[in-house]
């Protein structure tokens, strides 16, 4: 049973509202319902002025937008005007029940919402409503892709929909339209890494490449905090470019597992056998204290299934950043294995990418090391779900300092907004293919023209002329005090002059 919908409110679950308003669509259907689920980052209520307004991620709409007080007012308000929320959606499902769902579908049979909500309710579910196929109307889609990405699209000839959704009930997270995003594609990203591939002789493209494997490979473990041996870095740096080649599969996440980890003695290999955390704990007590709680152990086989699904077939029909997004932020908020999770989340960055072609051949996009550079934007776009989610979870310690979760969560790990992930993910392949992938390539040619010109003055071996680059890169172009009177006591200052010369040509 609900509530009565709500009346004006100037708090809603301790949020102010930027004028006193009455909770309309998914904030009346949570207040009528009390769902906990986490709120939607933009809520919808009905004011008494003639002029919308948008503020303080609240929208108040006009009085001639106010829906019917009704289950059937609200939902229909929601999918008009907010989009779907998957994981909300299947909450006030759970907590209705079929019956009104059936009376609100037989009350308007062939209605668009009406219809959409009856796909929903049993795509979700997974249960057949008692009510008997549509046999006249237009097809509608199940996901209205004016206000979010949709996938490709199979009929339902059940409900006269066209199931549009981009996953399965196992895992579909949703990203909403924004000009951000918008701007992003038409930036034409893929066709600028090909052009400037292209552009780079082959020769140099390889070096260029294994430059910015490497890279992205040590920045993936310093997120971590690691500083591992060089040969596990160039271990998962092989790994990583192998991205994409062999299909996803838990026998596939196992295998990059125990790369990651190389020494097993004291971590469990494979998916998690208790509740995971990440955060700290209180110094007195032990007690956890955590920023994100991981999905429950019983729920990983499912949510891997979803995720591995999504990869093999829905990812190909979204946007190739837009999926990579998906996948790889859905993994991390799992968190399926007791170590390894944030480089496998990376790793899935580049496996999405790589599937679809979207980087050059044998070229890695160095993603960790945008990241490691924007690493407190990247740490705000993780922990604003985390945050949402946290208050949604009940837990209690366990006696080895670790939590048990006591309810159902595992919906808030198949159904979120990943539209913040998704903008994130793209400013950070825009700045790999506009500027790291040209400006290193640029650098290496630079470099091959200084040693080819310093070769034509002075005969030195490789090892110390690559000393002597050093030397004048960190010190900008000129040959310190301390290299002059000690490794390169040898030059006069007229050949010091001269390859301090060559170098400001090479760099200018």
């Amino acid at each position: 049973m609900s509530k009565p919908f709500s009346q004006a409110v100037t708090v809603f679950h301790e949020s102010w509202l930027p004028v006193p308003a009455t909770p309309a669509g998914y904030s009346a259907l949570i207040d009528a319902y009390d769902l906990r689920v986490p709120l939607p980052h933009k809520l919808s209520a009905i004011g008494d002025r003639h002029k919308i307004i948008d503020q303080d991620g609240w929208r108040i709409f006009t009085p001639r937008h106010a829906p019917e007080a009704t289950l059937l007012g609200h939902l229909t308000f929601a999918l008009k005007n907010e989009g779907l929320d998957l994981a909300l959606l299947k909450r006030l499902f759970l907590a209705c029940g079929p019956e009104p769902i059936e009376e609100l579908v037989r009350s308007r049979p062939t209605g668009r919402y009406t219809r959409r909500i009856w796909f929903l309710y049993e795509w979700l579910l997974g249960e057949q409503l008692d009510l008997p196929d549509v046999e006249t109307g237009t097809y509608v889609d199940a996901l209205d892709t004016d206000k979010q990405f949709g996938g490709s699209s199979v009929s339902s000839p059940r409900h006269r929909v066209r199931n549009n959704l981009p996953g399965t009930p196992l895992f579909c997270p949703l990203i909403f339209r924004n000009k951000d995003l918008e701007a992003f594609q038409q930036a034409k990203l893929q066709e600028k890494a090909m052009d400037a591939a292209a552009s780079v002789p082959k020769d140099l493209l390889a070096r260029t490449a294994a430059f910015l494997l490497l890279k992205d490979s040590k920045s993936s473990f310093a997120i971590e905090g690691e500083r591992p041996a060089h040969d596990r870095i160039q271990r998962w740096g092989r790994a990583i470019a192998e991205a994409g080649k062999t299909p996803l599969s838990i026998d596939e996440f196992l295998r990059l597992q125990r790369i990651v980890i190389g020494d097993d003695r004291f971590v469990h290999l494979g998916l998690r056998e208790e509740g995971g955390f990440v955060g700290m704990h209180d110094r007195e007590t032990r007690m956890p204290v955590p920023d994100h709680i991981s999905a429950k152990p019983e729920d990983l086989r499912s949510l891997m299934k979803g995720m591995i699904d999504f990869a093999h077939d829905h990812a190909k029909h979204l946007d190739p950043v837009l999926a990579a997004a998906v996948l790889a932020f859905g993994f991390v908020y799992v968190h399926p294995f007791e170590d390894g999770n944030g480089r496998l989340h990376r790793y899935l960055i580049h496996h999405a990418l790589a599937q679809r072609g979207f980087n050059p051949p044998g070229v890695v996009f160095p993603v960790s090391a945008v990241i490691l550079e924007r690493i407190d934007t990247y740490r705000q776009v993780l922990e604003d779900y985390s945050a949402r989610l946290l208050g949604k979870i009940d837990w209690q310690p366990t006696s080895h300092g670790n939590l048990t979760v006591t309810n159902e969560t595992a919906d808030f790990y198949r159904f979120f907004d990943a539209t913040a992930h998704a903008e994130f993910l793209y400013a950070c392949v825009k700045r790999t293919v506009e500027h790291d992938l040209p400006e290193e390539a640029r650098f290496l040619q630079n470099h091959d023209r200084f040693q080819r010109e310093l070769s034509q003055l002075i005969d030195m071996p490789a090892r110390l002329s690559d000393l002597l680059f050093r030397f004048l890169n960190q010190n900008n172009g000129k040959l310190s005090h301390r290299a002059r009177s000690k490794e390169f006591e040898a030059l006069t200052e007229e050949e010091t002059k001269r390859i301090e010369e060559i170098y400001e040509r090479c760099f200018e």
